[in-house]
């Protein structure tokens, strides 16, 4: 049997400010936004190529208080490359760090940065977000 991750729920103050920011800033794909009344509304957005959606919303989700998720990952095959995307958008971000046995350390252009190299950014509320360069996987 296969077993898929297909969403996360994000919590989240301002669905409007919180969409703006996952779909014009980190380019999120909006697949629906769903406004069932004063009580209820569902937004799902997809980051590029993945697999796995975010909702934010009212209603319908756990309750969690906004900025309380930390740890998300997102995974590219250049970091560097995304990291300047991200700048380009207006996302306040890390720089590229490499993680290694002497902890974190900012990534210089020698680095094999593949499954070590990282950076960090969070949403409007807080939400942590890491991204990390895979670019071989066993």
């Amino acid at each position: 049997m296969q077993w898929t991750l297909e969403v996360v729920v994000v919590p989240v103050s301002d669905i409007d400010r919180a969409k703006a920011f996952y779909a014009d800033q980190l380019g999120f794909v909006v697949d629906h936004d769903t406004d069932l009344g004063p009580d209820v509304r569902i937004v799902q957005l997809t980051p590029p190529g993945s697999g796995c959606s975010i909702v934010i919303g009212r209603g319908a989700v756990p309750p969690m208080a906004p900025g309380s998720l930390q740890g998300l990952q997102l995974v590219v095959h250049d970091v560097r490359t995304a990291r300047a995307q991200l700048v380009q958008r207006g996302v306040d971000v890390s720089a590229v760090v490499v993680l290694g046995p002497q902890g974190q350390r900012e990534a210089s252009a020698e680095d094999d940065l593949n499954n070590r190299g990282f950076c960090f950014f969070a949403d409007p509320d807080g939400n942590g977000w890491a991204v990390q360069q895979i670019t071989e996987r066993p």
